[in-house]
């Protein structure tokens, strides 16, 4: 071999050699980056009347938080604690019901110190907004002109706890057996009342907010007031990042978003 040739060689091996250091500092460069890039996953099941708030509180936390990304479970809040119950992988429960979270909480489920209060809601009865039934009260559904009356089931459903609750104190409960339907959510309730499937049911004040054009309000149930409590699950893999969003729900900007549609502020 010449001597030009062993030169030439020489050049070449060289040159791969230094493109080969290059990319590997690029790649080494960019590793710390490509990781801060891919946030850090959490969980948080919601009960269901919470659907449309916590998208938007999702989504003003993601904003500020790049190093977080919130998902949402929707559900009742009896359905959602079996869930956790059974392990399913929550970072974050967000309950309508004191009750559920004692129960949450005696059973190990959550971090008890992290618990909560962050917003408030009121029972109401509600009517389809072109139904022409004369609707004021509870005692109006006892009448023979109301034929469904939609409640979520009082076994999970916080609302339909609070239904039961309620239509017991007004003396119709035994009455109206016949005419509930059953909801496994409120916003099931909900929905039947925006297609004019049932003649009233018993929803949150927010929910009728969400429909305003297709549901109205008959009478707000002031004594049926609801507490959500927030709190970190046990057994979460990120409870760092969901503690995160738990203190957010207690900034200004959570409790804006909150009073704009229609929830109290504790």
């Amino acid at each position: 071999m010449s001597k030009e040739e062993n030169e030439k060689m020489e050049r070449t091996l060289i040159s791969r050699l230094l493109v080969s250091a290059m990319a590997a500092v690029l790649f080494f460069t960019a590793l710390p980056a490509m990781t801060a890039a891919a946030p850090a996953h959490i969980v948080i099941s919601a009960a269901a009347s919470l659907t449309n708030v916590m998208q938007a509180l999702g989504e003003d936390f993601n904003k500020r938080h790049r190093d977080v990304s919130a998902t949402f479970n929707f559900g009742s809040t009896g359905d959602l604690l079996a869930q956790i119950t059974q392990s399913a992988p929550v970072d974050l429960f967000v309950s309508a019901s004191a009750a559920h979270m004692d129960q949450a909480e005696a059973s190990g489920l959550i971090d008890p110190a992290s618990r909560l209060t962050f917003a408030g809601n009121i029972l109401v009865l509600a009517r389809p907004a072109d139904s022409t039934i004369p609707i004021t009260g509870l005692q109006d559904l006892a009448s023979g002109l109301v034929k469904r009356i939609g409640i979520g089931k009082p076994e999970t459903v916080t609302a339909g706890q609070y239904a039961k609750q309620a239509l017991r104190e007004a003396g119709v409960w035994d009455r109206v057996q016949e005419k509930l339907i059953l909801g496994n959510s409120v916003r099931q309730i909900l929905d039947y009342l925006r297609r004019g499937e049932i003649d009233a049911g018993l929803v949150f004040a927010t929910d009728v907010r969400v429909a305003r054009d297709q549901v109205r309000i008959a009478a707000e149930l002031a004594n049926c007031r609801v507490e959500y409590t927030a709190a970190l699950v046990a057994a979460s893999r990120e409870r760092k990042e969901a503690g995160k969003f738990l203190q957010y729900l207690a900034t200004d900007a959570a409790r804006t978003i909150l009073a704009d549609q229609g929830f109290q502020l504790p």
